[in-house]
């Protein structure tokens, strides 16, 4: 050791000195046997790669002070290094514990751990010593020592990838194969030929023809799959989809079962088995699921040995008799053996008898039965209108997550409905880790993608967010499927969308007038009130859009409530029963009282009258909205058929079958849209009408969504009635706005559980616009006056989703949120204007003050 190295290094104020505390001449020897061990093991001029020439073979680490320099920085590019780190000690054998990245930008820098935790940062080093870091150079960044291990390119930072290497572990965990167990003694004497049938030899041969016209064959396993699934080295089989279901599958159903099949073979992600198929409603996941099933309970590309055993699918209670009906459908009873869960079969039966090989169950029953279904081995999981999943909290979901499967599919035709974390959810169940812990999620991920789309984020900032959401949806378009409706229109009659805008009747201008001034609402204004308090007075107006009688039952049994005096509702009740007739009877209730009852009764007139043979979906979020609209059938004598959340789970499927049958007598079907408007196929009706509007689009779109799908003969007729001038109107612009995250994967809606309103918001919302035929339409600055306005062809305003991820790779005009640009494409009628052009608007006009229009597949309209 040189005599003057001690003092050449307390000149340096290197930490090995501080930290030791040693005299100097141990110092000395201390620091030479480190730098010995360090030259031997990592710092070798033959195996080092340099990242500056320039830099010295060797620099000692150095204790960054964190202070605010009065240097100023220089204009320099940031620099990225992968890098390990442990906590600082006087130890000559270091035990790195972890990997991290190092961003340095000037003279200041800061250390990030994988999962993207700030755990160093400060300033200190020479621009010059930082602008030559070099591979496997130590320093000293808040008490942790680093070695730096190599240079990350500036691409790699900012799309997120350098972070993923901490996924590897769990990736590798994966993908390591089991441990083979050792073979049972073989007998070197040659197998007769029955012995080789046993022993499963003699499906070497696919079961089906793959040279056949119209086959559709499976990927054979590449090389690296054989290694990890195929130890007994079977012969390599084509697998093929069964031609009686492939007879019956359109082009994108076959796409989706090759992608199901890659998916859960894990060809798509090493080791990784789960998927999401996200297609819209309508589409056949259903079959693509059962045409998977029967696939892999019979075939498998190693020997011909099947995949799967037993398949568990849950679904939710109104749609596990339409599973057992879909597979009754395809394949029959012979092929394979269906068991539905209900009260009247337990799980118990399915677990005694070897017959069956799929079990469907309600999410319901699955709690219940939980611990029945943890001991039977299912091979493959299937979790329909899994978008359930979202919260990663809830019993639901912990209870599919303890179940040991790895094979994991989620179908799901409504998307993400609220934030990227609920994405997150439902990536991590499909496929456990494979973005990391919720923490390291939100740090690389989520937190820039959000602050990137704040009005106030600077450039760097939004181009990181933008950088990150690529590489997101890169990483999870690996396992996620996501068609239109688009793949289906020219298979689909025409549709004709009509959003109706009712006059309200003169009760109910009176009674709208009341609650705006009444002392809840100048309160709400105010911020004086809770924040729960505003959503009471959004409920009252609605209630009194759908008919006064609503609002007035509503009055009255809070007045004998025994809290009335203290309850909030009374700020907002208080006086409203004088507006009322004295002697308003709410069950005699009258139609004229309501502008959208009003119109539904000329509606439903009318196209009883002109098309007698079809029939009518009525759609309403509340029960008691529906009870009105049962009597209004009552009293015009239509035979309907009602589905809401009091019908028993094991007649709903009877109901629906009832209604779609040639020989229903039904004009009507009255439908909850929370108890049914999911998964239902309702296509014996082609005229939807939609009562009733709620705060999150997808509900809307789902309800609308059960007439318009395959199947369907006649052209569908949708109308979406709205109060003219009310919090409706607010409601249905909120629901085409556009939203702050675009992109594509998944779409991102409001539910009325997460919504927040501003003052500001708060007074447009309690606002009656009297003197306007239509709010929105005003909002849109069309220069049209409400005659016919034909609109510029939709392919000039490519429809961009509102979702979440990244951009849109295809156009799609199918039903979705709509901005305001897009509905100014759509025809534009006034109630005034004299002809419509339509049968059925031209009945009801005298009531409607403004009309939108739009038809899709308008050249196969008959």
């Amino acid at each position: 050791v040189p005599a003057n190295k001690n003092a050449f290094l307390q000149s340096q104020n290197d930490p090995r000195i501080c930290s030791f505390n040693l005299p100097p001449e141990e110092s000395a020897r201390e620091i030479n046997r480190e730098d010995n061990y360090r030259e031997k093991y990592h710092l070798e001029a033959s195996a080092k790669t340099t990242l500056d020439p320039h830099h010295t073979a060797h620099s000692a680490p150095k204790e960054v002070i964190v202070s605010n320099g009065q240097e100023e920085e220089p204009d320099s590019l940031v620099k990225y290094f992968s890098v390990v780190w442990c906590k600082a000690s006087k130890k000559k054998h270091k035990k790195w514990e972890g990997d991290a990245v190092l961003i340095v930008k000037g003279k200041s820098f800061a250390l990030k751990d994988l999962e993207g935790k700030d755990i160093g940062r400060g300033i200190g080093y020479k621009f010059k010593e930082l602008e030559k870091i070099e591979e496997g150079q130590t320093m000293m960044i808040g008490g942790k020592e680093i070695e730096v291990m190599g240079v990350i390119s500036p691409d790699d930072f900012s799309s997120g990838r350098c972070f993923q290497l901490g996924l590897s572990g769990a990736l590798n965990s994966s993908q390591t194969p089991k441990k083979c167990t050792s073979n049972p003694f073989k007998s070197v004497c040659k197998l007769s030929s029955k012995e080789n049938r046993q022993n499963g030899f003699q499906n070497c041969k696919p079961r089906h023809d793959p040279y056949a016209p119209n086959s559709l064959v499976m990927l054979r396993p590449d090389n690296n799959h054989q290694w990890m699934f195929n130890k007994n080295h079977f012969p390599i089989v084509d697998v093929v989809i069964d031609p009686h279901l492939v007879y019956h599958l359109r082009p994108h159903q076959r796409e989706g079962i090759i992608f199901l099949y890659e998916c859960v073979m894990g060809m798509r992600v090493n080791g990784r088995c789960g998927a999401i198929l996200a297609d819209e409603m309508g589409l056949g996941k259903t079959l693509q699921c059962i045409s998977l099933i029967w696939t892999l309970q019979c075939q498998g590309p190693y020997g011909g040995k099947p995949v799967i055993k037993k398949t568990l699918i849950v679904t939710p209670g109104s749609l596990v008799n339409n599973w057992r009906k879909e597979f009754q459908k395809w394949l029959g009873s012979e092929r394979i053996k269906i068991f539905t869960v209900d009260p009247d079969h337990k799980v118990e039966e399915f677990t005694k008898s070897p017959l069956y090989s799929v079990l469907i169950i309600s999410y319901e029953m699955l709690l219940r039965s939980l611990d029945q279904i943890k001991n039977i081995k299912f091979d493959l999981l299937i979790c329909d209108e899994g978008h359930r999943l979202k919260n990663s909290a809830i019993k639901t979901t912990t209870a599919l997550f303890s179940l040991p499967c790895e094979k994991r599919i989620i179908l799901t035709g409504t998307p993400v409905q609220n934030d990227l974390q609920e994405f997150f959810s439902l990536i991590d169940f499909v496929n456990p880790g494979i973005l990391g812990s919720l923490s390291c999620y939100r740090k690389i991920y989520e937190e820039p993608i959000i602050t990137s789309r704040q009005p106030s984020a600077s450039q760097e900032e939004k181009e990181l967010g933008e950088r990150r959401a690529c590489e997101l949806t890169c990483l999870t378009g690996l396992f996620i499927l996501r068609r239109t409706q688009e793949v289906i229109n020219k298979y689909l009659p025409p549709k004709i969308e009509n959003v109706v805008f009712c006059r309200p009747g003169v009760l109910q201008i009176e009674l709208y007038r009341k609650l705006l001034n009444s002392q809840a609402v100048r309160f709400c204004l105010q911020g004086l009130m809770e924040n729960s308090s505003h959503l009471i007075c959004i409920g009252a107006l609605k209630k009194l859009c759908n008919h006064p009688c609503l609002l007035f039952s509503s009055v009255k049994e809070k007045e004998c409530s025994s809290a009335w005096d203290e309850n909030e509702e009374r700020r907002l009740y208080e006086d409203l029963l004088k507006v009322f007739p004295p002697d308003y009877n709410p069950l005699m209730f009258a139609e004229e009282e309501s502008g959208k009852l009003q119109v539904l009764s000329k509606l439903l007139a009318v196209i009883h009258e002109l098309r007698p043979a079809e029939k009518v979906v009525l759609v309403s979020n509340y029960t008691q909205t529906l009870n009105i609209l049962q009597e209004v059938c009552r009293r015009h004598g239509y035979g309907c058929t009602r589905l809401d959340g009091q019908t028993p789970i094991s007649q709903r499927q009877q109901i629906v079958d009832g209604f779609n049958s040639k020989y229903s007598s039904d004009f009507i079907f009255l439908l909850s849209s929370k108890a049914g408007g999911v998964g239902l196929n309702l296509i014996g009706g082609s005229h939807l009408i939609l009562y009733d509007i709620d705060w999150n689009p997808a509900t809307d779109i789902q309800a609308m969504s059960r007439v318009w799908r395959d199947g369907q003969k006649h052209p569908v007729h949708i109308y979406r009635l709205l109060t003219t001038g009310t919090i409706e109107e607010k409601i249905y612009q909120r629901q085409i706005s556009k939203q702050d995250l675009s992109g594509a994967v998944v779409d991102l809606t409001k539910t009325s559980d997460h919504i927040q309103f501003s003052v500001e918001e708060l007074k447009n919302l309690f606002t009656l616009h009297e003197n306007s035929h239509c709010v929105t339409h005003d909002l849109l600055d069309c220069e049209c006056t409400g005659e016919n306005h034909p609109g510029d062809s939709l392919e000039k305003f490519p429809l961009s989703r509102t979702c979440q991820l990244g951009p849109h790779q295809q156009k799609s005009n199918s039903l979705k949120p709509l901005s305001m640009s897009q509905l100014k494409q759509w025809k534009h009628f006034s109630g005034d204007h004299l002809n419509l052009s339509d049968p059925f608007l031209e009945r009801i006009r005298g009531n409607v003050s403004f009309f939108f229009q739009n038809i899709t597949n308008q050249t196969t309209a008959t």
